[in-house]
């Protein structure tokens, strides 16, 4: 259902739905599948579809990251969701599933995704871990991507202590944003190659044509389309740039 206390409430359903939709079909992202609706007075809903079920109708064990950093309301506040970095969301994966580094690379490309979109709703409840078939656990799919600074003013991340625990970059220091250096170093932090860092950002940055015709022929009304994109290329003049020049 569209909400109520948010900047162009309207446009929600048809936000999640977009971002949804770019962040599988260009970016390669496993998402919970989705669609959008139109009640009979052309009302906008976004639909999507449980994936914690198997065909037998019992559940695969699946818990949010919140869930296994054991943060709730009652020991750490009405932001528990929010008390975390990034990194730490890494140390969690390699406590907890067994393919740590091809986990690692979906989850680096997912906060990557969120952060060129503006997703500043990429909380901790907003990232799990899956059963999947035997003993392992692995990431689960994508779900609730929209690109939040539409609606609300928002951070650039979600989470309160950024990407890294006690750490920031030069660059950082230098721009107060994030850009290329600081997720070069995130990668290297979390023990990805220096190639696969590399190869992953240059992603974002040569799939804005593929990005603005989703958006083109997307379910936004015209001004939200030029917010969202207005948005997008802000953000990827940030990791275009690099202060230590690594690009």
């Amino acid at each position: 259902p569209i909400p109520e206390d948010v900047r162009k409430a309207d446009q929600v359903p048809a936000n999640e739905h977009l971002t949804m939709q770019i962040a599988e079909s260009v970016f390669n992202i496993q998402t919970a599948a989705n669609a959008l609706i139109f009640f009979q007075d052309n009302q906008p809903a976004y639909i999507t579809k449980r994936f914690d079920y198997k065909p037998d109708g019992t559940k695969f064990g699946m818990e949010d990251f919140a869930s296994i950093a054991d943060k709730k309301r009652e020991t750490h506040g009405v932001d528990f969701k929010y008390d975390a970095s990034y990194e730490e969301l890494f140390r969690l994966l390699k406590q907890h599933v067994g393919p740590y580094t091809v986990e690692a690379q979906k989850l680096f490309r997912l906060i990557l995704f969120s952060y060129a979109f503006s997703n500043g709703d990429a909380h901790l409840k907003n990232f799990s871990l899956i059963e999947a078939d035997g003993a392992d656990y692995i990431l689960a799919p994508a779900y609730d991507l929209l690109n939040s600074r539409i609606h609300v003013n928002d951070q650039d991340v979600a989470l309160k202590n950024g990407l890294f625990d006690e750490y920031e970059t030069e660059s950082f220091e230098k721009n107060a944003f994030y850009a290329y250096d600081d997720f070069f170093e995130l990668g290297k932090r979390v023990e990805l190659s220096e190639a696969f860092v590399r190869a992953e950002i240059k992603l974002f940055i040569t799939n804005s044509e593929d990005v603005s015709d989703f958006v083109a022929r997307s379910f936004l009304d015209d001004s939200a389309k030029a917010k969202y994109l207005e948005l997008y290329n802000d953000k990827l003049k940030r990791l275009s740039y690099s202060y230590r020049k690594l690009i």
